[in-house]
């Protein structure tokens, strides 16, 4: 299915309604920002998009998957375009200094008091994809098909995207003919990055507990020390990709946290640490958790430990593959509306989504792209100094806060754009 330079060239009517309603998506994004919600909890943000996608009158299902929301709008014969956004937030602690700063805790799932904060910008994400839907409904007359907005929670644990598939989501909606989304990212604000192939790695994220004997701090020699021995196991963990990965594959492998004891003068009975690995390709992912394994149980063998070490897979991030003809294809509708120097290549990303298990159920293409979050002149100063890592706050940092224009109105552009090159 071709699109017309001519209806190309009318995308610029379609936005024109952004100058209606910009405020009200800055307020809302605002209100987002400042009311973080954590992975399934994310019960004020699912209501207030319920609400707004039942006044743009779309056919509204709250509870997919928990608490994920999903909106359907009918117009006519034509394919389906899934457009999903997600919306839970981290524990982390804010310290933008912004006036619209979260200040918001919550209990995590280890029933722990956390504070909470839109660190990696899906109040974004959730406020672009309404500012879209807007459009869209504003539009109906220059396109035929059905939009499916997928709302989705639990991102960040991996989980939302499997809880909404098991809950029944492409047999009780529209079933997609491509899937398509985007995330902010801290490069300049105002462009688009597009990734072809793999694009985004797998992640494992793994809870390992070692266990010793534990005793008086004074005798040592009454006791087997998890603390010694996890601390091997981290420096040990370090070798895995140095010197079991080939030099032309990529993997990394992290230790997060390291967490034993009380006190001084105890030598505790265990040690907990959590650990992620990430990865492009399967067979060296295998190998990655094989090695990790195999060096965990080797140093609690080590150091006489009496109990074998226990994992459990707290998230499992399948590989986001972007697939070359729909990515090909929706770039050029964003050049075309954005502006050739608007949209950049860019390389595949470490980081970890679980937006392409819709793609990959329903056996239709997916097409994900990063848009620029990061004031522009302040983003090529970083560049031209080779210190955008430290002057530029990334996802997940508690200083991380996307400029809200022009990031917002990229972002809407970019999912309409996107929206009408594949509906008729």
């Amino acid at each position: 299915m071709r699109v017309s330079n001519h209806r190309r060239a009318g995308v610029d009517d379609v936005f024109g309604r952004l100058d209606e309603i910009r405020g009200d998506l800055t307020a809302l994004y605002k209100d987002l920002h400042a009311h973080p919600e954590l992975s399934f909890q994310e019960h004020r943000t699912a209501a207030e998009v319920a609400r707004r996608l039942g006044d743009l009158g779309f056919e509204v299902t709250t509870g997919v998957g928990g608490t994920g929301v999903v909106g359907v709008l009918r117009n006519g014969a034509g394919p389906t375009v899934l457009l999903r956004a997600d919306f839970d937030a981290l524990p982390v602690l804010e310290q933008t200094g912004l006036d619209y700063a979260s200040r918001e805790r919550a209990t995590s799932s280890d029933g722990s008091d956390v504070p909470v904060m839109h660190a990696c910008g899906h109040d974004m994400h959730v406020t672009c994809l309404l500012g879209a839907l807007d459009l869209l409904v504003d539009a109906r007359s220059r396109w035929s098909g059905t939009v499916l907005a997928v709302f989705q929670p639990a991102e960040e644990i991996g989980a939302g995207a499997q809880a909404m598939l098991d809950d029944g989501l492409l047999e009780r909606f529209p079933r997609p003919d491509v899937c398509l989304g985007q995330h902010v990212f801290p490069f300049r604000s105002g462009a688009v990055g597009m990734m072809t192939g793999p694009s985004m790695s797998a992640a494992d994220g793994l809870k390992i507990t070692m266990f010793g004997r534990g005793g008086h701090g004074s005798q040592p020699q009454n006791t087997v020390d998890p603390v010694v021995m996890a601390s091997a196991t981290v420096l040990r963990l370090q070798t895995v990709v140095s010197r079991e990965v080939a030099g032309d594959d990529t993997a990394v492998v992290t230790v997060g946290s390291i967490r034993a004891g009380s006190k001084e003068n105890i030598i505790p009975e265990q040690a907990e640490l959590l650990v992620n690995v990430r990865s492009f390709d399967e067979r060296v992912r295998e190998r990655v958790l094989a090695a990790v394994r195999r060096i965990v149980r080797a140093e609690a063998v080590a150091s006489g430990a009496d109990r074998e070490p226990e994992f459990e897979q707290l998230t499992r991030f399948p590989l986001l593959l972007n697939d070359p003809d729909a990515t090909a294809r929706t770039a050029g509708a964003l050049r075309a509306a954005l502006g050739e120097k608007s949209v950049v290549d860019l390389p595949p990303a470490m980081a970890s989504e679980d937006v392409g298990l819709f793609g990959t159920a329903a056996g239709v293409p997916t097409c994900y792209w990063f848009f620029g979050g990061t004031d522009a002149v302040r983003f090529q100063e970083a560049v031209a100094e080779d210190a955008v890592a430290e002057r530029i706050p990334a996802n997940h940092s508690p200083h991380f806060a996307p400029e809200v224009e022009p990031t917002l109105t990229t972002g809407v552009k970019a999912l309409t754009t996107a929206a009408l090159e594949w509906l008729d």
